[in-house]
């Protein structure tokens, strides 16, 4: 059985919290920092609902910051059909909906709240002091996480540190950043020189994150905090960030930091890049064209552990129609192949809504920089439908942004039922979801061969290959540059250049949710993505271009510096203004035609 790491069936009792957001949270009162928790279990519990808050974003996946960064990219498409106009409209840098984001915004200041009353109670408790501090740290590292997702996609959102119900208003941007790399530096400190492999996070991860957001942070930020500093095309990166505590953190501290998880933290590379995504799990890899007779083996095949995965989201059998409903990877179903067909057809990837169709723009840069095709990771990741024979365009004909290639990193993994479970399958050989096979078809709670909620694979958020490259931007040097593309089977490069950095990540990262902050700091947004326009699609199965929509890409990068409108439900509140772009008749997303 799939094991569940931090997820407990106790959480939100043990919690005492109510769905809320930064300005509902009507049950803080049943929570009392001077007595709770009051022993490891209790913190236990309260940690688990903290972590439950990366679960309760994938019951509307759509909604949040890593399916936006997805999107928007210049790497891939909106996609999905003529109905999914929220797709399209977070690739097209464009509203759909007043609320269009809402459940996201609730949720991660649902997780704040937490995080915060876990935080401001611990000092109280009688526990052992490494576990005390082992809690804490895991606290801190989810309250930075939390924000740094609010401030990717919104901007200057209100900073939590105190559990609160009541108005919270932006300060300045500084502050939010400050508070963020405080609170991660704090985290690595004090958690123990320890890798962890049960779910929960560990200084390393806290180490990975700070350099992300810093880099991020002093990138973005580094012309100004005005739309035209935003969306200017210099890249001045700030050197030193003042933090609350009155201290000050420079490049020099960072790169210790990084250095450190590089070093010391036991997390490595895959061996073989392919390895890391779950159509070579053991009930496919053998029946998949591309993998088969190569000896490849998924890294998580029967709960094994990713040694490159610092940080992810786990899953698990319990995902139901209720509030669990993001036990399951919701992202995976969203990226799922869409057409309801024959899985033969699609085979080994499973089926979804159609978000994210691979942009035709990253395959030709790709194959520009590759010409002799020796970097093994362009196949890892993109499937190229010209090559696959048996599939078609399926029986629904609402394809839109569709293109011939295919993510399939995240994707669903579909395998050939081995008649080792019960299931029933009625003519058809294949099982939706590979997990169905390797998990057993009992225990799960909508039962086994459900394509929505089976998807049960981890979603990695930091790998240690991202490690490498931030520790090679950092430096300035080719070190890490060079082990991430020695293991891509490429040769050394001799000098570092942010170019050479800037391609490597865009090939390494590619379709993981991460270029999106990448070409935002770099200040290279707004010219990648009007890479964009005029490339080849299908509208409905018809052949077409990927026409502008509302002045185009780059306009609508310039208009917003890429952050997304506010829910409106939140400015309505008095809460936060809303930003720059997102007021006019121009921002409004009608549908493809």
């Amino acid at each position: 059985m799939k094991k569940i790491t931090y997820i407990l069936a106790s959480t939100v009792v043990a919690m005492g919290v109510a769905s809320c957001d930064i300005n509902d949270v009507e049950n803080m009162g049943e929570l009392s920092t001077e007595n709770f928790p009051v022993s490891a279990a209790d913190g236990e519990a309260a940690l688990a609902g903290i972590y439950q808050n990366l679960n309760a974003t994938h019951a509307n996946p759509q909604e949040s910051f890593i399916y936006n960064a997805m999107l928007a990219s210049d790497d891939a498409l909106g996609g999905g059909g003529t109905n999914d106009k929220l797709m399209q409209a977070l690739d097209l840098i464009t509203n759909y909906n007043n609320d269009m984001t809402n459940n996201f915004w609730k949720q991660r200041y649902e997780g704040l709240n937490r995080a915060n009353t876990l935080i401001q109670a611990l000092p109280n408790t009688a526990m052992a002091d490494d576990l005390k501090a082992q809690f804490l740290g895991e606290a801190l590292f989810l309250r930075a996480y939390y924000h740094f997702d609010l401030a990717s996609m919104y901007g200057n959102v209100p900073l939590m540190t105190v559990p609160s119900g009541d108005l919270v208003t932006p300060g300045e941007v500084s502050v939010l950043y400050g508070q963020m790399l405080q609170d991660l530096r704090d985290a690595a400190d004090m958690m123990p020189a320890v890798r962890k492999s049960d779910g929960h996070v560990d200084k390393y991860a806290a180490e990975a994150l700070l350099a992300r957001i810093w880099l991020f942070y002093t990138g973005m930020y580094g012309n100004g905090t005005d739309l035209a500093a935003l969306t200017s095309t210099s890249y001045n990166p700030l050197s030193s960030v003042d933090l609350p505590d009155g201290s000050t953190m420079t490049k020099a501290d960072v790169i210790k930091y990084v250095d450190d998880c590089v070093n010391n933290s036991g997390y490595d590379l895959v061996p073989d890049f392919r390895n890391l995504w779950a159509y070579t799990n053991r009930f496919t890899v053998e029946d998949y064209e591309y993998t088969k007779g190569q000896g490849l083996k998924w890294v998580e095949d029967d709960n094994g552990v990713n040694i490159e995965a610092l940080f992810s989201i786990k899953f698990n059998k319990l995902a139901d129609w209720s509030t669990t409903i993001g036990y399951g990877n919701g992202v995976a179903l969203h990226f799922g192949v869409r057409g309801g067909q024959n899985y033969g057809n699609t085979f080994p990837f499973g089926q979804g809504w159609g978000a994210g169709p691979v942009a035709p723009n990253l395959v030709n840069d790709w194959k520009s920089a590759d010409p002799e095709s020796k970097d093994i990771r362009f196949k890892a990741t993109i499937q190229d439908w010209k090559e696959c024979p048996t599939y078609t365009y399926g029986g629904w004909a609402d394809f839109v942004q569709e293109t011939d290639y295919y993510s399939k990193k995240w994707s669903p993994i579909s395998a050939v039922n081995d008649g080792s479970t019960s299931i029933s399958v009625a003519d058809n050989p294949y099982v939706c979801c590979f997990e169905n096979l390797m998990y057993g078809a009992d225990g799960w709670a909508q039962g086994a061969n459900n394509m929505q909620l089976n998807n049960i694979h981890d979603l990695v958020l930091i790998r240690f290959a991202d490690v490498l490259l931030m520790q090679s931007e950092l430096k300035e040097d080719v070190a890490g540059i060079n082990r991430v593309r020695a293991r891509a089977g490429l040769s050394p490069i001799a000098a570092y250049s942010l170019k050479a950095l800037q391609d490597e990540r865009r090939w390494e990262l590619a379709l993981e949710g991460i270029r999106w902050n990448d070409i935002r700091r770099w200040h290279i947004a707004a010219d990648a993505l009007d890479k964009q326009t005029d490339q080849a699609v299908y509208y409905c199965g018809q052949p077409g271009k990927n026409t502008a929509h509302n002045g185009g890409y780059k306009a609508r990068y310039n208009a917003t510096a890429g952050f997304q409108k506010m829910p409106e439900s939140q400015v309505s509140l008095g809460s936060v203004p809303q930003n720059p772009g997102w007021d006019g008749a121009d921002s409004e997303y009608n549908g493809w035609e």
